[in-house]
């Protein structure tokens, strides 16, 4: 999935010579939720509070790169708005998926105090997320890599580390060689289609170049089956991975990371949805076929490459080995 133009909200709506103009979101029942635009055509998403929320958005607000957030008056003396507005410099399908994620989660909110705390709440993890080193879409290889990491990092909290441990281990978007590093032992993740079924690709000359004492490469087989009962999608294993998590530490972690990464809750990543076909573990010793930098020809770089899985069955491991009991 790349970032595509799609028609928006705000392509209908008139830039107006005062103030803004603005048209009511469909389909929405509890807080009202306005798609507006400014006098400088600036796209706007308006949420209509009840009451006086002067004191608790001081309190809680989160400035952002590319996105403003103003507290408005309303219309009369019992009534205030909410103003997000896009600055230039981050497209707008991209701030049109992060309105939409904002306004399914109070699609059942009536009550203004909650509908401000969880938009301030939401904000705080755009903020991680527009951040980051890809404030777009995730590609489709993107979107599986990640998933077989959160599957990974699952396995190792359910099994081999304690949860605070495991995130730690996570190395996410980190400039790291491997995926998972704990002590003295690493983890590099390659997520595999149906249609990848005899090699993994190999990224780099750094990926299975051991700088601890144990290396393992991991291959995570992810169907897209989307009507399946056990299907998650990219959304679904992250909110699982939130609801397990114990400890406000590792949830504030986790978030860093999983924003780091490059992902937000968007609908955008509700497909495709995966059911995981198989793992095998590779320990990867001296003899195991790759190519590393302490021994490419000098002046090359960036190198990228394919392993048969055929030549590196003899190489094989049980996960218990990598996660632990089962």
């Amino acid at each position: 999935m790349t970032m595509t133009s799609r028609i928006t909200p705000w392509e209908h709506i008139a830039e107006p010579r005062s103030d803004y103009n603005v048209r009511r979101v469909a389909d929405t029942t509890g807080i009202p939720f306005y798609w507006g635009k400014d006098t400088a055509g600036r796209c706007l998403l308006i949420i209509e509070l009840e009451g006086d929320h002067t004191a608790q958005y001081r309190r809680d607000v989160t400035r952002l790169n590319g996105i403003s957030v103003d507290l408005r008056n309303g219309d009369n003396e019992s009534q205030q708005r909410l103003v997000l507005a896009l600055s230039r410099n981050i497209d707008s399908d991209l701030f049109l998926g992060l309105c939409e994620t904002l306004i399914s989660s109070l699609a059942s909110v009536t009550d203004s105090t909650i509908a401000l705390s969880v938009t301030l709440q939401h904000l705080k993890r755009w903020k991680a997320f527009l951040a980051g080193k890809k404030a777009r879409l995730l590609t489709n290889e993107e979107i599986r890599g990640l998933f077989a990491e959160l599957y990974v990092l699952r396995q190792l909290y359910l099994h081999r580390l304690t949860q605070d441990e495991a995130i730690d281990a996570w190395c996410g978007a980190d400039d790291s060689h491997q995926d998972f590093i704990l002590g003295n032992v690493a983890i590099e993740v390659k997520s595999l289609s149906g249609r990848e079924r005899s090699s993994v690709r190999i990224s780099s000359e750094d990926q299975l170049e051991a700088l601890v004492d144990s290396l393992f490469l991991m291959t995570v087989r992810l169907i897209d089956m989307p009507d399946a009962e056990s299907a998650r999608s990219l959304n679904d294993m992250v909110a699982l991975i939130e609801q397990e998590l114990i400890t406000a530490e590792a949830i504030e972690k986790f978030s860093d990371k999983i924003a780091g990464c490059g992902y937000a809750a968007l609908a955008d990543y509700d497909r495709p949805r995966f059911t995981v076909g198989s793992t095998n573990g590779y320990t990867v010793t001296e003899q195991f076929p790759r190519l590393i930098r302490s021994r490419i020809p000098q002046g090359l770089s960036h190198v990228a490459y394919d392993i048969q899985l055929e030549a590196i069955a003899p190489f094989s491991c049980e996960d218990i080995e990598i996660f632990g009991r089962p």
